[in-house]
C-alpha cells in the first residue's frame, strides 16, 4: 500500500496514441487516403530510424522535426519524395502532414480522465513529440497545467533532457510523476530515470493503473 506522502502527484501524458486513437488506425486510415500501402510508411520510417526503432539514422529527418530543426514543408518534402520511391508513384508533399493529421481521433474517455486528475489537484502536463502545429488546442483548455511540446523545447522523447525539463516545469521530482505513453520505448526511458511509467493500450487498463497510483478513483 502506497502511502499519502509517497504517493505520485503529478501525471504527465503524451499526445498521439494516448488523448487520440491508437497509431496503427490513424495510419492505416491515412494510408488508404493517400491510395498507400501501410508497408510504404513502415519502409520509410525503417531507412530512417533503422531496425530497432529508435537507432539514430546519419541523417533523421523525423527526429530533425521532432526538435523544431526543420519546417514543416522541408519534411512533408522529404517525406512524400521517400514515399513515393518505396511506393513507385507520386506522392503529393503539400499538405501531407495537414492530411495524416486529420486521421487523429479525439480520445474523450482520457481527455476526461486528465481532467478528473486536474481537478482532484494533481498537476498535469502534455508531453509530446511534434509533427509540426497539429494540436487541437481548443481541448487542452482547462486539462493542463503546462504543455510541453518538443518542437517548441528544441528537444524530443526519448532524450532525458525533456524528460527532466518537464518535471522541473511541473515543480515534481521523478519518483513522483507518473508518465504515460503508447510507445515501448518512451516508456522505458522514463523509467529509468526513476518516473512511474506506464505504457498506454486502452483506456480501461490505464485508468485503473492511474487509480491505483494516485489512490484517487480516475475512471468513469
Amino acid at each position: 500500500m502506497t502511502s499519502d506522502d509517497t504517493r505520485p502527484t503529478a501525471l504527465l501524458v503524451d499526445w498521439g496514441g494516448v488523448l487520440t486513437t491508437d497509431l496503427a488506425t490513424a495510419m492505416s486510415a491515412w494510408s488508404d487516403a493517400e491510395d498507400l500501402e501501410a508497408d510504404h510508411f513502415s519502409e520509410v520510417m525503417r531507412r530512417w530510424f533503422g531496425e530497432s526503432g529508435e537507432a539514430e539514422a546519419r541523417i533523421n529527418p523525423v527526429h530533425a522535426l521532432e526538435r523544431g530543426e526543420v519546417e514543416v514543408p522541408h519534411f512533408e518534402a522529404e517525406l512524400a519524395a521517400a514515399l513515393s520511391e518505396v511506393a513507385g508513384k507520386p506522392v503529393t508533399g503539400e499538405g501531407l502532414l495537414s492530411r495524416l493529421f486529420e486521421h487523429f481521433r479525439h480520445a474523450p474517455d482520457m481527455a476526461a480522465l486528465v481532467r478528473r486528475a486536474r481537478e482532484a489537484g494533481i498537476t498535469t502536463a502534455l508531453l509530446s513529440n511534434s509533427w509540426g502545429d497539429f494540436y487541437p488546442m481548443h481541448l487542452f483548455d482547462g486539462m493542463f497545467d503546462e504543455l510541453v511540446i518538443s518542437g517548441q523545447v528544441g528537444m524530443r522523447k526519448p532524450d532525458p533532457k525533456i524528460f527532466m525539463y518537464t518535471a522541473t516545469l511541473v515543480r515534481t521530482p521523478p519518483r513522483k510523476c507518473v508518465f504515460v505513453d503508447d510507445l515501448a520505448h518512451n516508456v522505458t526511458a522514463a523509467a529509468r530515470l526513476g518516473f512511474l511509467a506506464i505504457q498506454h493500450t486502452n483506456y480501461e487498463r490505464t485508468a485503473d493503473e492511474l487509480s491505483l497510483l494516485f489512490g484517487v478513483d480516475l475512471r468513469r
